[in-house]
Parts: structure tokens; C-alpha cells; sequence
């Protein structure tokens, strides 16, 4: 027997103004896993969010989350489900407690229950000591906390962000991540992110990689990283294409034009780095060698390079 599963979706499309946003996704999620939707912005990750947090009408197809559909189901579901939105939904000049206490009000907690709800949730995020801080002394880490804080209040199943590291430095977001992991580990909750940050989704138990509404690849990150397999080369030069053409002649060995750079997936990469580099060094202005990586994987499945697109 499989493992339960916390999201099903079959055949899911969504239209905006003649644009297809979600174009036949196909998805499912194990309970208890932290799961992540990669992709540039403009890839179709929000409007997969709102459709699984019950806050947009899907095109069509059929979707679940937690066995219930989030249309006709919707409010059973919000009671099960907890949504953090990439800007912070707190109001600044209240303290973290009053904060906290609105949000349990709204999902009807009151008296004692709600205070130890929110003592819980203070405890768990390592918060007790900034209980009586006004929400705009803190600092975006700290905010970002608080968030998740409110989003456990009422002890949800599953946990849905939009991009939870925004606006986080690298440190405050390492921090972030391994409440994540304890949410996983110590409480069961099963949680799914979009995110663009690729190391980020290098954390996830596994990975769906969204590009032009399509879902194009899915997987554990260390899966979708062995499927390229092969060593990739990185090349830049100021005549990229006669430079591959020359490559292709000197040593049979094709490569791909992605964005001014050429990009080579070969076995023995350093060697063939170092052949590439003796032949040709008046091409080359630069050249890496390195273990493929999930932007690799996308490279891989679109043909372009991963970055940051209109939304």
C-alpha cells in the first residue's frame, strides 16, 4: 500500500484572459512531506497555491487536498489547512501576542484553549521572550516566525506557503528552514511551498518544477539531479556559437547554446574542460566545471536557463 496522500490533482487547468496558467498538471503529495513547487516567476507556483488554499476557482480538472475538494469543501478545509502568503500578514503596531490572539479569534479559539494554543506555537518558534514586542521592531526573520506561528494556531494538517523565504537573508532563511524541518519531524505536518530559490527547494522531500504553466519534471531533488547525470561544463565566450561549432569538430562533443553561454553535460567533465581549454583559450572567457544541480535538471527539460520572468 502506498502512502496517504495530502494533495491529488488531475488534469488541472487554469486560464487568465486567454492565457493558460496551468496547462494538464498532474501532481500528488505524500502526507508528511515538505514539498516544493520550483519555478521562475511566471511558471503558474501562485496560481497553483491559490487554487490549493481555496482562495481561486480552478479552470478545470480535479483536485483534493486533504481528501476534500477545495470548491465545494472549502470551508471544512480552511479549518484544516494552514496558508502563509509571501507578504507578511500581521499588523505591525500590535504586539506578537495580540496578533496571535486575533488569529485564533478567527478560527473561533477563545479562553484557555486559545492560550495554550498560543503558548504552543510561542514555545515552538523559540517567541516567549517577544510576546510583548510591537511586530514592527522585529526583524524579518523574526516576522516571518510569527507567520508561521499563525498559520499552526488552530494545529493544521497541512501547511501551504507562497514563497516563504522572501525578503529573508541567507541566514534568517537557514534559520526559517529548520523550522520547517522540525514542523515535519516533531508535529507530522505536511507542507508545500513555491519557491524560486533553488537551494531552498534542495531541502524539499521532493520537488515539481513548474515552467509556462507546465509541470515539466517531479521528484526528489536527488533523483531529478540524477537524471542529468553527467558532469556539466560552462562556457563563456565572446563568439559562442563558432566556439561550439569548433568544439563539435575538435571532439565530437555537442553542446547547447543557453543565454550567451555554452553548456556541455559530459562523463569526465574535467577532463574534457581541460582538453576544451587547451585548444581554444583565445575563445574563452571564462569556463566552470561542477556536479549537475536543479537548475541543470531545468536547463535540461525547457532548453533556457532558470531565472526570474514577468509574472
Amino acid at each position: 500500500m502506498g502512502n496517504a496522500l495530502a494533495v491529488e490533482v488531475n488534469g488541472l487547468y487554469h486560464d487568465y484572459d486567454g492565457r493558460r496558467a496551468l496547462d494538464g498538471i498532474d501532481l500528488q503529495i505524500d502526507v508528511g512531506n515538505i514539498f516544493g513547487l520550483l519555478g521562475p516567476n511566471g511558471g503558474g507556483k501562485t496560481t497553483l497555491f491559490q487554487i490549493l488554499s481555496t482562495l481561486r476557482r480552478p479552470g478545470g480538472g480535479w483536485v483534493r487536498v486533504l481528501g476534500l475538494d477545495p470548491v465545494e469543501d472549502s470551508a471544512l478545509l480552511r479549518s484544516k489547512i494552514g496558508v502563509v502568503f509571501q507578504n507578511p500578514s500581521l499588523d505591525p503596531k500590535l504586539t506578537v501576542l495580540e496578533n496571535l490572539r486575533h488569529q485564533g479569534h478567527l478560527y473561533g479559539l477563545r479562553g484557555s484553549h486559545l492560550a495554550r494554543q498560543i503558548d504552543r506555537v510561542l514555545k515552538l518558534f523559540q517567541l516567549g521572550e517577544r510576546r510583548k514586542d510591537r511586530v514592527e521592531v522585529l526583524s524579518g526573520g523574526l516576522r516571518r516566525r510569527v507567520d508561521l506561528a499563525k498559520g499552526l494556531l488552530h494545529r493544521p494538517q497541512l501547511l501551504i506557503f507562497d514563497e516563504p523565504s522572501t525578503g529573508l537573508d541567507p541566514a534568517a532563511r537557514m534559520t526559517y528552514w529548520d523550522d520547517l524541518e522540525r514542523l515535519r519531524d516533531r508535529e507530522g505536518v505536511t507542507i508545500v511551498l513555491t519557491t524560486h530559490f533553488l537551494e531552498e527547494a534542495g531541502r524539499c522531500d521532493r520537488v515539481g518544477i513548474l515552467d509556462r504553466g507546465r509541470l515539466v519534471a517531479i521528484g526528489s531533488p536527488g533523483e531529478l539531479i540524477n537524471g542529468v547525470g553527467k558532469d556539466v561544463i560552462v562556457i563563456e565566450s565572446p563568439c559562442p556559437e563558432r566556439l561550439g561549432k569548433d568544439i563539435l569538430e575538435r571532439f565530437s562533443q555537442s553542446s547547447t547554446l543557453i543565454e550567451d553561454r555554452l553548456r556541455i553535460e559530459c562523463g569526465e567533465g574535467h577532463d574534457m574542460m581541460a582538453q576544451i581549454y587547451s585548444s581554444f583559450r583565445e575563445q574563452i572567457t571564462s569556463v566552470t566545471v561542477g556536479r549537475p544541480t536543479l537548475e541543470d535538471v531545468f536547463v535540461q527539460e525547457t532548453g533556457r536557463a532558470f531565472q526570474a520572468e514577468g509574472s
